[in-house]
């Protein structure tokens, strides 16, 4: 069980992890930031301490921590318990969840290596959008997608509202950056992947049509804005449209990737 300590001052050094995030982790790899992976509530909590990121630290409500309990048996982390006040005065906001947990980073994946074990693969462009990249990793986790491609542009997935909306899932889909873009993607070519570009324009062949849960398949899926840029669309097999209402223009990233990922995936 966690070391359970209990917590009276607001200022208290143990709790430093936990400080000011209102501000100091508006971006985790920002320059000054802490580089922390932060879990808000004990769903999430729960799947941080079965991930292989390193937990430093709990910190919650008597409730949220005693919640947790057999998630904590045999888990070797200082576990501080505050009161609602006190944690809103640590934190710098209400927190509804009651309970936060702070890790270390994990070894990064290098792309070669997810690519090479991967049979279905999401690959991101420009995707900046917190919440949709939260979003996409947690329909990726639902519909079977084996792993996310970073390309340019994108958000960090462990900044904490990405790991909040994602329910933690972004914490046991595999994800890589793909450094060079769109010139990477040439290492899914190299590993026998057929590249799918989703795109709304007309001349698209029909997702129901372009046989997306057949062999190795990489999506590629746009940002928020002006989705795919010609370039890399360009490099793609074949780009695949949703065939939607006519009056309707485009799908929100994570709504278009769930449909694609569904697809993906064949029959269940």
């Amino acid at each position: 069980m966690a070391r359970v300590h209990e917590v009276t001052d607001v200022d208290d050094p143990r709790v430093d992890d936990f400080r000011d995030l209102a501000t100091a982790d508006r971006r985790p790899d920002r320059p000054g930031g802490r580089g922390l992976v932060i879990a808000e509530g004990t769903v999430v909590v729960e799947r941080l301490l079965a991930s292989p990121y390193p937990v430093r630290a709990l910190l919650g409500v008597r409730k949220r921590i005693d919640a947790l309990a057999d998630a904590l048996t045999g888990v070797d982390v200082p576990a501080y318990v505050v009161s609602a006040d006190l944690m809103s005065g640590i934190v710098g906001f209400h927190l509804n969840r009651g309970v936060l947990a702070v890790a270390d980073r994990a070894h990064t994946v290098e792309a070669a290596e997810l690519i090479g074990g991967a049979r279905r693969l999401a690959v991101l462009e420009g995707v900046g959008d917190h919440e949709n990249l939260g979003a996409l990793f947690r329909n990726a986790a639902a519909l079977g997608i084996d792993g996310v491609l970073l390309g340019g542009g994108c958000a960090d997935p462990l900044y904490r509202r990405s790991i909040r909306v994602s329910m933690g899932h972004v914490l046991r889909v595999p994800f890589a950056h793909l450094d060079a873009w769109p010139g990477g993607l040439k290492l899914l070519t190299d590993h026998g992947f057929r590249i799918a570009a989703l795109t709304p324009r007309a001349t698209a062949a029909s997702l129901r049509d372009a046989g997306l849960d057949q062999g190795r398949v990489a999506v590629l899926l746009g940002s928020e804005g002006p989705g795919l840029a010609e370039e890399t669309i360009s490099v793609a097999d074949l780009p695949v449209r949703i065939p939607m209402n006519p009056e309707v223009d485009s799908l929100n990233v994570a709504t278009a990737g769930a449909i694609v990922f569904h697809a993906m995936s064949g029959p269940r």
